[in-house]
């Protein structure tokens, strides 16, 4: 039987991580648009604020963020054993710029997939802004965030994400290899990393490769496929003009305000228009 996507208003759980561009003060405007089915399909799951506020039977969470999938995959199957190694990095001795950069370069180095993922929170918590980014090689170098005191262990939010993780398969691949799994019943969600708005720049070095408009202008036409096929895709992106270039005729567009503070300068954060493209 189809669920549908019931927003969680009351008490959504939150992500554990940090994440740019994270959906969880905008979810209102985005699970109200996803259509019934039985699967929601990620192919862009970022912080996962989608998939923990809304309500299907499955879920397929994908990113082309390795890290980032492996992480859900020990937060999923080794929640208790996770929770006590990260325990070990959230302690005042590692509020320092030493400690971290030392911790930045085991993780580029590691080869436990425990120990990488427990590495991978700390970054997250204690590095600029919560900013996933890396070099051409590959190589995680986000900058310490120098916090004012010691970030929280989220275990709480670890646990929760690891309960409702037994509904979800989680999948490191791109976009375009995930959505091609979609059949009728499956709803896909695609969050990517934005296009520019009209008077700035957005971030995109979520991975090595980055997220140019070929890329964008391929997602879009896959949706569009898949809609014609059945299987109805909802994506997110600002309200610029190449994103209502490249989804018209094909979606239905559904603007709203949003608040970001990716920018280190304060005049330049604030908000900012967005919109949701429904393709079915």
């Amino acid at each position: 039987m189809q669920k549908h996507p019931v927003f969680q208003a009351a008490r959504p759980t939150k992500p554990f991580l940090k994440w740019v561009g994270g959906k969880s003060r905008v979810l209102q405007h985005i699970v109200s648009r996803l259509p019934r089915g039985r699967r929601l399909i990620e192919p862009f799951v970022g912080g996962g604020a989608v998939f923990l506020g809304s309500d299907f039977e499955e879920y397929l969470l994908a990113d082309k963020n390795a890290h980032l999938i492996e992480l859900y995959q020990e937060v999923s199957t080794r929640p208790h054993a996770f929770i006590e190694l990260a325990q070990t990095f959230f302690d005042e001795e590692y509020l320092s710029q030493s400690r971290y950069l030392e911790v930045r370069a085991a993780f580029n180095a590691e080869q436990d997939r425990l120990m990488r993922a427990a590495q991978f929170l700390y970054l997250n918590k204690f590095g600029f802004n919560g900013l996933c980014r890396y070099n051409r090689s590959g190589i995680f170098n986000v900058p310490y965030g120098r916090p004012a005191r010691t970030p929280r262990l989220p275990v709480a939010e670890i646990l929760a994400f690891s309960e409702k993780a037994k509904r979800a398969t989680f999948y490191p691949s791109d976009f375009v290899e995930v959505m091609a799994s979609a059949r009728p019943g499956d709803v896909v969600y695609c969050d990517p990393p934005y296009l520019d708005r009209d008077d700035a720049s957005s971030f995109e070095a979520y991975s090595a490769t980055g997220f140019d408009v070929a890329r964008q202008r391929q997602l879009a036409d896959l949706a569009n496929d898949l809609a014609a096929y059945g299987v109805p895709v909802v994506i997110s992106n600002h309200d610029c003009s190449t994103a209502r270039e490249l989804y018209a005729g094909a979606a239905e567009i559904h603007p709203y305000s949003a608040r970001r503070s990716v920018s280190a300068a304060r005049d330049k954060r604030g908000a900012v228009a967005e919109i949701v493209a429904v393709f079915r």
